[in-house]
């Protein structure tokens, strides 16, 4: 790294931080509820990274809901 060329050498210069990325597809679980859960992560792809975090908060809340219902000792 120089102080002329502060970015030189650290590999991140040249990334393009808003290019599109691959995204997988969930696996489905076997229960209706969780899958459905997760597909609502699929909105996160062309959204702005400040609504990011309630589309993850949803899906986490929705995901403690199901094992809440479950309680302890059920599978």
């Amino acid at each position: 790294m120089t102080e002329e060329h502060p970015d030189k050498g650290s590999g991140y210069g040249n990334q393009n931080l808003d290019a599109e990325r691959a995204v997988a597809e969930a696996p489905v679980t076997g229960d209706a509820r969780v899958d459905d859960a997760i597909a609502g992560l699929s909105r996160l792809p062309g959204r702005p990274a400040e609504e990011h975090v309630a589309i993850l908060e949803e899906a986490h809340g929705r995901l403690r809901d199901i094992l809440d219902d479950l309680g302890p000792g059920r599978p």
